[in-house]
């Protein structure tokens, strides 16, 4: 499994149509797109996988990232094998604790030591009658904790909504073997205000999650800039602006040690395949 280039992070591809989905993701194979990546709430994350391999000849699907509260570690780990024997080596299973508010929201006090959560989720899955081995699983990891455990215990690094500065921090906490993979958010836009009409409320979502909003603040984020989405956070965080703009901020992110990038588009309808914007971008990455 080769993980380099550019892939697309995308909500729809998990929870849109799933027949859209497969043309879709046949689609961004074609644009030169090297990995697609897929959220998880809960569900049946790994038939959305198995739609993605199933529409797709060499591109790596991956989870971005499987909630480990959601899913047994035996179950994950026959479903990983199932669909990497009917698909070959393409599957790369993202890991993550998720966020508590998210987690308490249906059984409150769930969400508890995250960081022995996932080290038991790794024995699971180390002990499982056909193991994930290593080298096909990934940690969201933004603390130094969960860099080292995923520094050890897996492949590499997913991180999720961050700046340049920390897949930085990231590739120097991991050290030269391990992948860093990070998320890049973008809006192909022309003024600010249409970037920020589109992406304001999204994002201020997302930091009100604390495993985010402390990241922000171990970075030298303030928490005015959290709490009011300041132009400095949002800058760092979204890139907007046209193609050359976006391909900027991936060579940023390249330059600070990732290995692979993967890009959310988001635009006015956020219900909407961002069809037409995978096009535009899929040239001017590549």
């Amino acid at each position: 499994m080769e993980l380099s280039g550019v892939g697309v992070w995308s909500q729809h591809l998990r929870y849109g149509d799933a027949a859209e989905a497969a043309e879709a993701a046949a689609e961004l194979e074609e644009l030169g797109f090297r990995a697609l990546w897929i959220p998880d709430i809960g569900g049946p994350v790994f038939d959305a996988v198995g739609n993605l391999l199933g529409a797709t000849r060499q591109a790596v699907v991956a989870t971005g990232i499987l909630n480990l509260w959601m899913h047994a570690p035996e179950d994950a780990a026959a479903s990983f094998a199932s669909l990497s024997a009917e698909h070959g080596d393409r599957f790369l299973m993202g890991i993550g604790v998720s966020h508590a508010p998210l987690v308490d929201a249906s059984e409150p006090g769930r969400y508890r030591r995250p960081l022995a959560a996932m080290g038991a989720f790794l024995d699971g899955l180390d002990g499982a009658d056909r193991p994930v081995p290593r080298e096909n699983r990934v940690l969201a990891a933004l603390g130094p904790k969960m860099l080292e455990t995923a520094a050890k215990r897996a492949r590499g690094v997913h991180p999720y909504l961050v700046p340049p500065e920390h897949t930085r921090l990231a590739r120097e906490a991991v050290g030269d073997g391990p992948l860093v993979l990070p998320e890049q958010t973008v809006i192909l836009c022309s003024t600010r205000d249409e970037a920020r009409a589109i992406g304001t409320g999204w994002l201020g979502s997302y930091l009100g999650l604390p495993n985010y909003a402390g990241n922000l603040l171990r970075l030298g984020f303030t928490q005015e800039d959290v709490d009011s989405v300041s132009d400095r956070l949002f800058d760092a965080l979204i890139a907007w602006g046209d193609e050359e703009a976006i391909k900027r901020r991936v060579d940023e992110h390249r330059a600070a040690g990732a290995d692979h990038v993967c890009v959310q588009v988001l635009t006015a309808d956020q219900n909407a395949f961002p069809r037409e914007e995978w096009r535009r971008l899929g040239p001017a990455l590549r």
